[in-house]
């Protein structure tokens, strides 16, 4: 039984982990919804890698020149003029917000944080972010504009999805419209911005899979993991293709509904606020 819901969790996971509307939240409302245990923050963590390691292989090219750019930075003033050194110093620098304050409130992100009520309210204030984003944003920027204040900025909205509700995409995107940045550059680069944070929360989460008592297991979430990579290739594919001719209006629609949905079912004692610690 462990093995099939997360194999349901991992689709869940691959659709919901680049559009703007929270994987965390709908990991922890499906279980709620379906009458099953909370899958719990590890199992989250690690089977997010899967979609981390389609963005890899979506962006391998991206990241092999980014990521050699970057080193031949290193021994190399002529080479420390190329734009490649200076995205890869964006993605460290953007990168480092959400890993100070996940070691500083692991416990709140692990327990507190998870409560539905929290959740419901947070998929309905970023959804009108995101909503006002694309309304006032111009959407004239490259990615080529970036500059170190931009990407400090993005790096601290992509912070804010430590908390389940926000949306890694969603808050960076949302950031990046507000900056004036196009939607398709802005929705690139917080897939290249996710991956050292997903995929290190992931690999330091690793050790609470075995035996924990909020996980399914090592062999479940191993193959949650591989669904949600599947999944995750195709929604970035139709993602990237979506966002150069269309708003992001119905997930703003969404979000709003999915979150008022969730609020009014507490209300109703349908389901409850607080999932497994």
């Amino acid at each position: 039984m462990d093995l099939l819901r997360s194999v349901i969790l991992g689709i869940v996971q691959g659709l919901t982990e680049f559009l703007p509307i929270s994987s965390s939240a709908h990991l922890a409302i499906v279980p709620q919804l379906l009458g099953w245990e909370d899958p719990g923050a590890a199992y989250t963590a690690v089977v997010q890698i899967g979609t981390e390691l389609a963005v890899i292989l979506y962006f391998w090219r991206d990241i092999w020149t980014i990521g050699s750019g970057w080193v031949r930075g290193v021994f190399s003033a002529k080479a420390r003029q190329a734009p490649e050194w200076r995205m890869g110093w964006f993605i460290i620098i953007g990168s480092l917000p959400i890993v100070i304050l996940g070691l500083l409130l692991e416990d709140l992100i692990d327990r507190e944080f998870r409560n539905l009520w929290f959740i419901g309210t947070m998929l309905i204030v970023l959804g009108l972010v995101l909503g006002l984003a694309e309304r006032i944003g111009r959407k004239t920027k490259p990615i080529g504009d970036l500059s170190t204040r931009d990407a400090i900025l993005l790096g601290v909205a992509q912070a804010c999805a430590l908390v389940p509700g926000v949306s890694r995409s969603g808050a960076t995107i949302s950031m990046g419209l507000f900056l004036g940045y196009e939607r398709q550059a802005a929705t690139r680069y917080a897939f290249l911005l996710a991956i050292p944070a997903v995929v290190g929360a992931g690999v330091y989460k690793l050790k609470d899979i075995p035996g924990g008592e909020n996980a399914y297991g090592i062999g479940p979430t191993l193959v949650g993991t591989v669904v949600s990579f599947v999944v995750g290739l195709a929604v970035i594919h139709w993602l990237l293709q979506y966002v150069s001719n269309h708003s992001y209006k119905p997930f703003v629609i969404y979000r709003v509904a999915l979150g008022s949905l969730v609020l009014i079912l507490l209300s109703a004692g349908v389901i409850t606020a607080t999932v497994a610690a």
